[in-house]
């Protein structure tokens, strides 16, 4: 096996993801995944925990990056202006990788227990929200109320843009929802 060659982790995820598109997520195992990517099953598992984490490695880079920029913006800025700060920084994590966030989506969306996998890694991030909130400042139900907003205004988003045929830049997308929530909310 070629376990020498470089980006064993890339390798991994697009063998991964190859794989769950042609015979699904529950189809797939790890051994299949592992000799796709020309490695063994022991360097798989010294990347991934397991087959589901293929899909959800960086979840924890997403978060501290979104909360970084959160704390990040002006202590003058409201709380949807830090939570905004937030969302365009994850939106830099994105860029030049819209073909595979598609790919990811599709197999999410088609499996029961990725999906919840997904709304845990929501909960999260809310959570860790209304967390930065508050060390800004923020009251408690105000931090919370913003921080299920934002994570509503991020999983609308990155929908939309998964599956919007004109390729949109993914911060656009999030300001444009943004703004809908406004006029919502206004």
């Amino acid at each position: 096996m070629a376990r020498w060659e470089p980006d064993a982790a890339g390798r991994l995820r697009e063998a991964a993801m190859s794989l769950y598109a042609e015979q699904g997520y529950d189809g797939t195992t790890v051994a299949q995944i592992a000799d796709r990517a020309g490695v063994t099953a022991r360097t798989f598992f010294r990347h991934f925990a397991d087959k589901r984490e293929v899909l959800f490695a960086g979840s924890e880079e997403l978060e501290q990056r979104m909360v970084e920029a959160l704390l990040a913006a002006p202590e003058s800025a409201s709380p949807m202006d830090a939570i905004e700060a937030a969302l365009l920084a994850a939106a830099d994590l994105f860029v030049d990788r819209r073909d595979y966030s598609r790919r990811r989506q599709a197999v999410i969306t088609a499996t029961p227990e990725l999906r919840e996998r997904e709304f845990i890694k929501m909960a999260s991030l809310a959570a860790a929200f209304t967390d930065a909130l508050g060390r800004r400042g923020v009251a408690p139900d105000l931090a919370s109320l913003a921080a299920e907003t934002s994570v509503a205004v991020f999983r609308v988003s990155f929908e939309r843009w998964v599956a919007d045929p004109s390729d949109p830049d993914l911060a656009d997308v999030m300001r444009k929802t943004l703004a809908n929530l406004s006029g919502l909310t206004g």
